[in-house]
């Protein structure tokens, strides 16, 4: 695997390079997860507890990196933001927050949805069904604009609405949670 040989120099670009994937949104998981775990096996500490402080540190460093690139690419919004951040673009999810008028619509119907709903579980489980629907719609259009169009400019707007999205779907689940 690619970090079999701690000696060597870093030879891989990115994160996806590292575990040997395509560089794209849409990655098969179990891929993923089996290189994570073979590349673990190959550089955890433990296995060079009596080696040099240099192959240890080594160790350390490419497990860091292993764990790293695992969680960014583990999940679909992650993963999006780390494509474009690839592509050179800067999400600047604290400064940039414009989203298309529809969308800004959208989210102000599922507020009040939300507020008018209060504690009645079945009304809540009814709007967080929608919004997960809704979720997966954006998640495929991401997966379009990275993958099929190319343009990681429309991915980045989109991925800005989907974390939107998410956010909005744990502070429902924490709501749902309270009443169970």
């Amino acid at each position: 695997m690619v970090a079999a040989n701690l000696s060597e120099s870093s030879s891989f670009t990115d994160y996806f390079d590292f575990f040997n994937l395509p560089r794209q949104f849409q990655i098969d998981r179990s891929v993923l997860d089996r290189a994570y775990l073979t590349i673990q096996q190959e550089v955890h500490p433990d296995k060079f507890v009596n080696q040099d402080d240099q192959q240890k540190r080594r160790s350390l460093q490419m497990t860091t990196y292993a764990n790293t690139a695992y969680q960014t690419l583990k999940q679909p919004l992650p993963r999006g933001f780390y494509l474009c951040q690839l592509a050179g673009l800067d999400p600047q999810l604290e400064t940039n927050t414009a989203m298309p008028k529809a969308f800004l619509i959208q989210q102000m119907e599922w507020r009040e949805e939300l507020d008018d709903a209060k504690s009645d579980l079945s009304k809540l489980e009814a709007l967080q069904q929608e919004v997960q629907a809704i979720q997966k719609e954006w998640l495929l259009q991401i997966e379009k604009a990275f993958d099929v169009a190319l343009v990681p400019e429309t991915a980045l707007e989109k991925l800005r609405c989907a974390l939107f999205l998410e956010r909005f779907l744990e502070e429902l689940d924490h709501r749902l949670s309270a009443l169970i």
